[in-house]
């Protein structure tokens, strides 16, 4: 039977599931065999399996970083937010239902099976299983049902380490304050502390080592760094940059600084060529789809929630969605409806993935209420399309081609494409479809809807952009028309041997090994 190590935060967002890909590459680099694991993810965020499951989209991106593939054991329950404390729950890659959060309080008992023997399926099969923590273990209102955090690290004693986050302040009371709030068996599991998202020179970090090991008697690991434009997806929408961001203006907490650290913009240009601006939903789902976007220099990448901040974008998208209608009267509420309409009207590029595909659509129906009350709702008119919502997720990996041969995607027609779906509902379109997909028959079947001139496109596809081929041909195109010229693109260095050998360098990896292995 394999071994386990936990990574547990002080709060949200401190790092967590980064330093967990970070691990798995790490270890596998040594030869480990290494699987990840999170018992209960609360993300919209989300990743089909090769055998239909859905799964959290940080446990498939830990995978790929542990270079295995993944599986619904590794995150064995998925809580999908569809509004103020309703969730959909999906259990062993499967839609149980949808849930408030009292009823699925009071069934964390029945479904704590499922999350282990999850876990104990992949330690049979691995040598190391690291798994991940939710949120904090001391939200002492939750404590009384927590299937997450400690009682995950108890069930298969798992030496833990806590993470803190310095860059936003605070991480001595955080740490000093989490250890305190821990049952006296809940802390002598916590063998060590990992200072996360430092900027500056760690040794001016050196009394604040020494003052956490000396108070809680256990070792700091290691201070790591803050890495820039890193290239791993971001878990939730903490990590979405809001909607009046252009570049970061981070302070050097921690390292004995007061001056801004003025940093590149997101894309690493300081004047990117285009503008791709993405419409911020509420409930905006899979904003990971743009990443590779972000990540191209000469690319900027605006998330918009208001019509002032629209501007003159090369492309317009509108994401994926867990409520489509209700994140469609948002943006009527707005006038950002108006916005995408008058940008589409003028020959402007416009693109919808999954429920923002639906949005394009002449209309959405749902006679069963899978999103709530019964009814229907007209779309924004821009493709002739009809979406109608059945009780049925579809979650499923598909591979194909591109198949439209007007607009941005004509460079790539015949380009092979990767991809997955995850959607409630089934459109009908009219027109020349995006994608020709590859059938279990040996057949192909058409995907997603274009316009005429092809500027306006929607699609169900999720992963588009990571298919180098359609996406150089899109930017190309933009590029061309605007009467522009792209960077170079340049071989881009592997994110997860990027994060490993950051780890490598501010963590103590052989103490870290004593205490994963004994």
């Amino acid at each position: 039977m394999g071994r386990a190590l936990m990574v547990q935060g002080t709060a949200s967002h401190v790092g967590k599931s980064v330093l967990v890909a970070g691990l798995c590459r790490l270890f596998r680099q040594d030869g480990i065999r290494v699987a990840p694991f999170k018992a209960q993810n609360m993300a919209l965020n989300s990743y089909a399996t090769a055998d239909g499951g859905e799964i959290g989209r940080a446990q498939a991106v830990q995978a790929e970083a542990a270079r295995v593939s993944p599986s619904v054991a590794m995150n064995p329950i998925l809580l999908k937010p569809e509004g103020e404390a309703r969730s959909q729950v999906v259990v062993s890659g499967k839609v149980l239902g949808a849930m408030d959060a009292a009823e699925y309080h009071s069934r964390k008992e029945e479904l704590w099976p499922v999350v282990e023997a999850s876990l104990r399926s992949l330690l049979d099969e691995y040598d190391l299983v690291v798994i991940e923590g939710a949120g904090s273990p001391v939200e002492v209102n939750l404590k009384d049902a927590d299937i997450v955090n400690m009682r995950v690290a108890r069930a298969v004693s798992a030496p833990v380490l806590l993470v803190a986050d310095i860059d936003r302040g605070g991480v001595f009371a955080a740490l000093v304050g989490t250890m305190d709030l821990l049952e006296p068996a809940e802390r002598d599991l916590v063998k060590g502390f990992i200072v996360n998202k430092f900027r500056g020179d760690p040794a001016l970090f050196a009394s604040g080592v020494a003052f956490i090991e000396g108070r809680l008697s256990r070792p700091v690991l290691g201070v790591v760094p803050w890495i820039d434009n890193l290239g791993v997806a971001e878990e939730d929408s903490l990590g979405v940059p809001s909607p009046e961001f252009r570049a970061p203006n981070s302070r050097l907490r921690g390292a004995g600084w007061d001056a801004p650290l003025h940093l590149d913009s997101e894309s690493g240009t300081q004047d990117p060529e285009l503008e791709v601006v993405v419409i911020r939903l509420p409930h905006m789902a899979n904003f990971d789809d743009f990443d590779p976007l972000r990540q191209r220099p000469g690319v900027c990448v605006r998330f918009v929630d208001r019509p002032e901040d629209f501007g003159e974008p090369d492309l317009v998208i509108i994401p994926g969605t867990k409520t489509t209608r209700s994140d469609l009267e948002f943006m009527r509420e707005r006038g950002l409806d108006l916005k995408v309409v008058d940008h589409a009207r003028r020959h402007g590029c416009t693109l919808g993935i999954c429920g923002g595909y639906q949005m394009l659509g002449r209309r959405i129906e749902d006679p069963d209420g899978v999103e709530g009350a019964v009814g229907s709702a007209e779309g924004l008119g821009l493709l002739p399309a009809v979406t109608r919502f059945a009780g049925t997720k579809s979650t499923v990996q598909v591979h194909g081609s591109v198949a439209c041969e007007q607009g941005p995607l004509a460079g790539a027609t015949g380009s092979p494409v990767t991809a997955y779906e995850i959607h409630m509902g089934r459109t009908l379109a009219e027109g020349p479809a995006l994608f020709a997909l590859a059938d279990p028959d040996g057949g192909s079947r058409p995907e997603g809807a274009s316009s005429a001139d092809g500027l306006i496109v929607g699609t169900y596809l999720h992963g588009i952009f990571s298919n180098m081929g359609l996406r150089e041909a899109v930017l190309g195109w933009l590029a061309s028309r605007k009467g522009v010229r792209l960077p170079p693109l340049a071989q881009a260095p592997d994110p997860f041997d990027r994060l490993a050998d950051a780890l490598r360098h501010s963590l103590d990896v052989d103490r870290l090994r004593q205490i994963a292995f004994g």
